[in-house]
């Protein structure tokens, strides 16, 4: 039996390969299904499943591209109800994978289509389990999800539920079963997820709190929704797309790779509903851009954040990337449903500021300098990390407005006064202030390195910081 983990960081994504006896079978796929087709004809097999834990809601599954490139079956877990031809399996039915088992274990509660499946090797010894959303290495998955689509679907009915799946399904089982999640550190899918990717089952019972044996149900569930954040909004629309269906990869990827010289590109900005999106480096981006660009990094946490600022997965989309990124720009847009790109703009931006047209930037200022206007006169500050984040430490009278809340707290920033602004290190607070100046905002500074620059400074000493737990 060879089984592999394909992670995935930037989105925090586990996917698995299974193959015996030229067969293999794909768990939970990302959009770009190639990689996986390739690992099969590498090892002269045939990819006969693609096994779903449930409808995914932080990515649009590969499933669908899968069975169609492949002739591959898809496999859901009891209840679940695709728009599209799949096998719904029985709790405890097996699946032979060549001389291995899939073993379908029912676990309801992240949804109630949740299902974790067990491997079982050619000896037929019960090898791991690949739990989806329903168990994390530390943590478990959240229960507030499903009633965004289903609104009788509460969160504490699902948490009920998910207690009783990990207590009669999962914790039963031998302590030295491999846990293998689908996410890890980083997911919006959890609240306190390791860093680390696999585990054993017996461990996770010793130190993951939601498999605590004392907990009774409502001590469960009170301790599983304290400090859950509100999901992205773009959570539902690909749970609906991962339901429904979607448009193939290699159409997007048709459609997205149109390259669009300078006047093309204005003409498509103006004639269109579409954003333009500039995928660079925030310092690149903060030297010139097209007027009305948002800012999100390739290089940082790319998909969360489109998630996060861009509402609406089917808006029309125009990139501008540093060039020989176009592909990867769109394939890591589509990965989160964002399928609608028109092209890009060729050349990047030095074509652009070649033809003479209009720039626009974003004036940035050093931690020391931060600093020396601080000291001066108390300026206003704004703090876009997250409110755990700010909680822990922040400067002194910086006002907390987390990124993924800035455009409901518009109201609250001044335009006419001005303000300095900063994150965790730089890549927030460009996605920030470029939404700032495309709403009008000018009388701004951005803090280069964010608050990891400003601890190096005399800022990060008790007179500055609150609470005072930086030293």
């Amino acid at each position: 039996m060879k089984l592999e983990q394909i992670y995935t960081g930037c989105i925090a994504h586990a996917a698995y390969y299974l193959e015996s006896k030229g067969e293999a079978a794909i768990f939970d796929p990302l959009r770009e299904v190639q990689p996986y087709i390739n690992k099969a004809e590498k090892d002269n097999a045939k990819i006969k499943y693609v096994f779903e834990t449930h409808f995914h809601a932080d990515f649009v599954s590969g499933h669908l591209d899968l069975m169609k490139k492949t002739g591959a079956k898809i496999v859901f877990g009891p209840t679940a109800k695709p728009a599209y031809e799949a096998i719904i399996a029985e709790d405890n039915q097996v699946f032979k994978v060549g001389d291995c088992s899939v073993k379908v274990i029912h676990t309801p509660g992240h949804t109630m289509e949740s299902t974790t499946y067990m491997l079982i090797d050619e000896n037929g010894r019960e090898h791991g389990l690949i739990t989806g959303d329903t168990l994390f290495i530390g943590d478990v998955g959240r229960p507030d999800l499903a009633q965004h689509v289903i609104a009788e679907l509460t969160e504490e009915k699902l948490a009920g539920h998910l207690y009783d799946s990990l207590r009669n399904k999962i914790m039963p089982l031998s302590d030295d079963l491999i846990i293998y999640p689908n996410h890890g550190a980083g997911s919006a899918c959890g609240k306190m997820m390791s860093k680390e990717t696999t585990d054993t089952l017996g461990h996770q019972k010793k130190v993951n709190y939601a498999l605590n044996p004392a907990l009774t149900k409502e001590e469960f569930i009170k301790v599983l929704l304290k400090g859950l954040t509100a999901p992205p909004g773009y959570f539902p629309q690909n749970v609906l797309m991962n339901i429904k269906g979607y448009e193939s990869l290699d159409t997007i990827m048709k459609r997205g790779k149109h390259p669009l010289n300078v006047g093309e590109f204005e003409a498509a900005a103006n004639e269109t509903r579409a954003l333009i999106l500039d995928t660079r480096e925030a310092s690149e981006f903060a030297k010139g851009f097209i007027p009305n660009s948002i800012n999100i990094g390739i290089d940082g946490s790319f998909a969360q954040w489109v998630g996060e600022m861009i509402p609406d997965v089917k808006q029309e989309i125009l990139l501008v990337t540093e060039p020989g990124r176009e592909e990867e720009s769109i394939i890591r847009l589509s990965r989160v449903g964002y399928d609608n790109t028109l092209g890009y703009l060729q050349g990047g931006i030095s074509a652009w500021k070649a033809s003479g047209k209009e720039v626009d930037t974003i004036n940035r200022i050093t931690a020391t300098e931060f600093e020396r206007q601080y000291k001066a006169g108390k300026p206003v500050v704004f703090d876009v990390r997250k409110a755990s984040e700010y909680d822990s430490e922040h400067v002194i009278g910086a006002i907390n407005i987390p990124l993924n809340q800035i455009n409901s707290h518009l109201a609250e920033i001044p335009k006419e006064k001005p303000f300095l602004l900063y994150c965790g290190g730089g890549y927030r607070s460009m996605i920030a202030a470029s939404i700032l100046k495309q709403r009008g905002w000018e009388n701004f500074s951005d803090v280069v390195g964010g608050f990891t620059e400003l601890k190096n400074t005399d800022v990060a000493k008790s007179e500055y910081v609150c609470p005072t737990t930086l030293l």
